[in-house]
């Protein structure tokens, strides 16, 4: 296996679109980047190197680290203890898998991330266990601890009685269950905490604060907060966020704005997020660029762009060809971008 390093710079398990645009910023810069999945299709594998394999095979990430000096992922349902065999079988350096593998297992369990959370006096909404609801009081929110994403995994509770029900039809030691957030909005922040070179520490640099809305759990708008002063708290909240997790790299901050005015942590992501495809052509870094070059070592700083607006645009059935519709925007809006 040893044969083959450095071959590439940089490995990404997974081929998604976020695989993809972290693929063509890299290939931008002059780094060399290379995803594993098992599609040879994939959208990473269309416009960049490839290795056919599942992410959740230890073998097959063991092979991309032989070839590769740093690894990253483009989403975090990869279990660590896999990622750990395929560092011992590849006899490959665990702090050259970014965020950390430690970072990664505490974001997975949603449960364990809300907790490091308390631990660090980073404000949250409150959680337990799911079997201890009652505690929180009702309505509460029942999450599942591992794997959910765009409101997949969750389960509104509205009374004792909703719950006793819940709990005679479906096994809940994977779940959590969390105080509900009375919030008014919801904003988004990119943080990067950088890799040092020379220093025995990193910084943390963050993309501006957005307001994101969702619709049907998936983000639709992303725009600037009219309140420039919100949106410089929920920096420092994102930036709490990730120290308490203790990683490094590219992380998207999800947060609650209350009726109170008080700033919680919803979740985060220890990769590329959908909120900050922004910056893909608002003038500055795009966080895709800011991902490359911090899982390489290289970032020092983040230049920011105009302030800029998004629109998430999903397919669905009965959908036209999408290039109608793109026509009717450059026509009316030719400031516009479009990224496919």
């Amino acid at each position: 296996m040893e044969s083959h390093r450095n071959e590439f710079q940089i490995g990404i398990l997974g081929g998604g679109q976020l695989a993809r645009m972290s693929m063509m910023a890299a290939q931008r810069m002059g780094l060399k980047a290379i995803s594993l999945d098992e599609d040879s299709q994939s959208p990473a594998a269309q416009v960049g190197p490839f290795q056919l394999g599942s992410i959740h095979n230890p073998e097959s990430i063991a092979q991309l680290m032989a070839r590769c000096e740093k690894i990253t992922f483009e989403n975090e349902f990869i279990r660590g203890s896999t990622i750990r065999e395929a560092c011992h079988l590849a006899k490959f350096n665990q702090a050259d898998v970014i965020p950390g593998i430690e970072c990664l297992e505490t974001i997975q369990d949603k449960l364990t991330q809300r907790q490091a959370y308390e631990r660090a006096g980073v404000p949250s909404p409150k959680a337990v266990s799911a079997m201890r609801a009652s505690e929180l009081g009702f309505p509460c929110v029942l999450k599942a601890r591992y794997g959910g994403y765009d409101g997949k995994g969750t389960i509104f509770i509205n009374s004792p009685e909703e719950f006793e029900a819940l709990k005679s039809q479906k096994e809940l030691s994977d779940w959590l269950a969390e105080e509900k957030v009375k919030f008014v909005s919801e904003l988004a922040v990119m943080v990067v905490s950088t890799i040092p070179i020379t220093q025995s520490h990193g910084r943390f640099l963050t993309f501006p604060a957005m307001v994101t809305e969702q619709k049907n759990y998936v983000c639709d708008l992303v725009y600037p907060p009219s309140d420039k002063n919100i949106q410089k708290r929920a920096e420092e909240v994102a930036i709490s966020a990730v120290k308490a997790v203790g990683g490094v790299g590219l992380f998207g901050v999800e947060l609650f704005l209350t009726e109170s005015g008080e700033i919680l942590v919803n979740e985060m992501a220890p990769r590329p997020h959908n909120s900050g495809h922004y910056t893909l052509d608002w003038g500055g870094i795009s966080q895709f660029e800011a991902h490359m070059t911090t899982v390489a070592g290289l970032i020092s700083h983040i230049t920011h762009g105009s302030p800029t607006c998004m629109a998430n645009i999903l397919g669905c059935d009965g959908a036209n060809d999408y290039l109608s519709g793109l026509s009717k925007v450059i026509k009316h809006h030719p400031e516009a971008r479009m990224q496919w």
